[in-house]
């Protein structure tokens, strides 16, 4: 049996091209060699199935190197550890946009916020700007899984009403951290330590209701009180929470999936069948970092479903 192409939706591959403080240098040998700000690191990218580029002392010379636990189970994607320059800070300042946050090596092999999303970051803040024109008021938005709150400022700045919730006291420390050292201490921002789907319970009881929101689950994880956390089993019902707390001029509901066996089909249909009736349009794909230079390949980093509603 043929389907025709307009059946099956067209994953998109939306990548930064505008970063300042962000460059993928090379990749190879199950590996990528990146700079953030100054500094250069090399962590671990089992997609890298290819060969280096750049020469060895390169790679090096950077200033710090993750290196992979053995031995874990094949699913335990974070485990090992840093072995960092001496002359590394332990955080330093990065912009994008104009917006200043911290950059800082953590244990879960990554820098304190992930370059790839800067596209969701113009998206929303896009949504945002269409929104406040439309209605003539700031639009509400919720962060859930929201980390170290690149993301909530960068939208508050843009107009919105942010609540940014993680179920890490860490994460919210991260976040003040970056909220100050983007001179948004004014910025309207409620920072939450919940877990995310007792607060969209517990926000669905008190009848609350929000223009957009962003989810960015991990594959596993705990809440503050020993809640447990799988995506396999706990997206969907978390997914039917955020659409019951859509507000009445729906702007958007955005999902990211990172560390999980599945294709960005898989993000898309879940979304679409969530939402189905809701009107709007659900579109799909990865987002992914770009190699400098000539010839750049290009290594997919998470899948996304977006969903846009009528709100602005």
């Amino acid at each position: 049996m043929t389907r025709t192409s307009g059946t099956i939706p067209q994953p998109q591959l939306l990548a930064a091209d505008d970063w300042q403080d962000y460059e993928l240098l090379d990749s190879g040998d199950g590996q990528k060699l990146e700079r953030f700000g100054t500094f250069t690191f090399v962590r671990p990218e089992p997609q890298a199935m290819w060969a280096p580029r750049l020469a060895k002392a390169d790679w090096q010379a950077a200033d710090g190197h993750f290196v992979a636990s053995q031995g874990r189970g094949e699913d335990d994607e974070t485990a090992g550890g840093w072995t960092l320059s001496k002359d590394l800070p332990s955080q330093w300042r990065v912009s994008y946009d104009g917006l200043h946050f911290l950059a800082r090596p953590t244990p879960f092999r990554h820098l304190g916020f992930f370059p790839e999303q800067a596209p969701h970051w113009n998206w929303c803040a896009e949504l945002v700007a269409a929104f406040t024109a439309r209605h003539g008021r700031a639009p509400r938005i919720l962060n859930l899984f929201a980390y170290s709150g690149v993301a909530s400022l960068h939208a508050a700045r843009a107009g919105a009403e942010v609540a940014h919730v993680d179920a890490s006291r860490k994460a919210i420390t991260q976040a003040f951290e970056n909220r100050d050292e983007a001179g948004l201490g004014d910025a309207p921002i409620r920072f939450i330590t919940e877990d995310a789907g007792r607060f969209v319970e517990r926000e669905i009881r008190r009848g609350r209701a929000y223009d957009g929101i962003l989810l960015d689950p991990p594959k596993y994880g705990r809440g503050p009180k020993g809640e447990r956390w799988h995506i396999e089993t706990d997206l969907v019902p978390l997914l039917r929470g955020c659409r019951d707390l859509l507000s009445d001029t729906p702007l958007f509901l955005l999902l990211t999936i990172y560390a999980i066996r599945a294709s960005s089909q898989a993000a898309h249909y879940a979304l679409a069948d969530m939402m189905a009736g809701a009107g709007g349009a659900v579109s799909s794909g990865e987002l992914v970092s770009i190699e400098s230079g000539d010839e750049p390949r290009v290594i997919s980093q998470a899948n996304f479903a977006r969903w846009t509603g009528f709100g602005s």
